[in-house]
């Protein structure tokens, strides 16, 4: 936290010294609606690098896979609030969703408005019919963007919620390992997996995925993910998405773009467009080599929330 305060200083700051809330160092205008997430550390640059102008306000953090405490995400609420409400998006986690109730709860009583919107966009974790089940991942990086521009364009809470709540019903996420990640404070590795094997579906924290595989090529990753993307959000010719291709932590930028490419050439064969890809390291989840593919349905409206200009951290959109 000392290290990205020191980095990016320019752009966030702590909220009074508390090294586990960080804060939006842009000035914000009066009645701009406030944009908070929280959640464990352990997955940068999510949730800490997307906190800055035109994405997030604030940002709590909790030890490695553990959630921030709520009197951490009251603190936070409060210090985003500017008079128009504060808008808590995040993923679909049991202790976030704990925590962050008893926050809004807490801020309520001083009529401080709160909405609520979870991130749900994991295919992997529950059935077609069953997404209010499903996990937060990667897509929750599109959530932020819209969210934010929709704020700095001055819409009101129940707007800016409106406008994530649509992001996300295009949103989907599959995502796959090849290796396990180490929580400093367990000091083993969170699952096990062969060295020619790799896991499809698995969970940011190292839940279970749907099946293990042998090792697959690039190729028929790239197949394997977009085939179980589309066959819960059929895309057909015409449309427009924008991707992102994320790596855990410990795959290099080179096979996320050989990934790429094959994602790319499916779409293309479709007659689906791609709008700025996102390739990298966008939802980490400690050292765990694999990834995750992001499938992002755009309409006119979302295009133009993803082109807004935002200067953060880790994510800074050069069309400002």
């Amino acid at each position: 936290m000392e290290g990205i305060l020191a980095a990016y200083g320019d752009k966030v700051r702590f909220l009074e010294d508390d090294y586990r809330v960080l804060l939006s160092a842009y000035p914000a205008r009066e009645g701009k609606v406030g944009i908070v997430t929280a959640g464990g550390s352990g997955h940068l640059p999510v949730f800490l690098g997307y906190v800055g102008q035109g994405m997030l306000d604030g940002c709590a953090v909790g030890n490695v896979f553990a959630s921030p405490s709520a009197q951490k995400m009251e603190d936070m609420i409060r210090a985003c609030d500017r008079g128009n409400g504060v808008l808590c998006l995040y993923g679909n986690y049991g202790g976030d969703k704990m925590n962050f109730t008893m926050a809004c709860d807490a801020v309520e009583m001083d009529d401080i408005r709160t909405e609520t919107v979870l991130v749900c966009d994991d295919v992997a974790s529950s059935p077609k019919g069953e997404e209010e089940k499903r996990r937060g991942v990667a897509g929750m990086v599109y959530a932020f963007k819209i969210a934010g521009a929709a704020a700095e364009e001055g819409r009101s809470l129940e707007e800016v919620a409106a406008a994530a709540r649509k992001a996300l019903a295009g949103i989907r996420t599959m995502g796959v390992a090849l290796t396990p990640c180490i929580v400093p404070q367990v000091g083993k590795p969170t699952f096990s997996i062969a060295d020619d094997e790799i896991e499809v579906g698995m969970g940011i924290h190292g839940e279970a995925g749907i099946e293990v595989r042998k090792m697959m090529t690039a190729d028929e990753v790239a197949e394997e993910l977009l085939s179980r993307i589309e066959a819960d959000m059929p895309l057909a010719a015409g449309d427009e998405v924008s991707v992102m291709v994320n790596g855990l932590g410990a795959t290099p930028m080179e096979e996320q773009l050989i990934v790429f490419r094959r994602v790319a050439q499916l779409l293309k064969e479709q007659g689906v467009s791609i709008y700025m890809p996102h390739i990298g390291e966008y939802a980490t989840s400690m050292e765990m080599a694999g990834l995750s593919l992001t499938v992002f349905k755009l309409d006119g409206e979302l295009k133009a929330l993803l082109s807004a200009p935002a200067r953060t951290p880790f994510y800074t959109n050069g069309n400002k």
